[in-house]
């Protein structure tokens, strides 16, 4: 059920100047800032050799992550968000052994055009953990 790791995010004050560090100092290819309206953030990649950082930053003060950022003014990991190849059973099979779906349950198309979906935290050792349909 659980594929590779797509990405690990940093929650940040400006998600642009923070990725210019990973392009200058460690080469790596940095995208454009995007906007995700529905998700409350920008999002910039760094892309490295085997996954990718992604820097999101608040979308305005109504953010789900402005509240994170404000208690880590230096930014911080948020989340980290694993492949899997069918979100729908994926999430069946994980609220059915106890894990909590962050939101209605619902996936939403995320940053990469494809459906995400977020599980509480505190079923994954701290750690917010995203789902994206591979």
């Amino acid at each position: 059920m659980l594929g590779r790791l797509n990405h690990v995010a940093i929650a940040t004050k400006d998600a642009v100047k923070s990725a210019k560090i990973y392009g200058t100092a460690f080469g790596a290819q940095i995208s454009e800032a995007v906007p995700l309206p529905e998700h409350g953030v920008i999002t910039v990649f760094a892309t490295l050799p085997n996954t990718k950082i992604e820097f999101i930053e608040p979308l305005g003060e109504t953010s789900p992550i402005a509240k994170f950022v404000e208690r880590n003014p230096d930014g911080g990991i948020h989340h980290v968000c694993y492949e899997v190849v069918d979100i729908i059973a994926s999430r069946d099979t994980l609220v059915k052994e106890g894990a909590r779906v962050l939101g209605d349950g619902v996936p939403k198309i995320g940053a990469h055009g494809k459906p995400v979906l977020f599980l509480h935290p505190k079923d994954f050792s701290g750690a917010l953990v995203e789902i994206e349909q591979a």
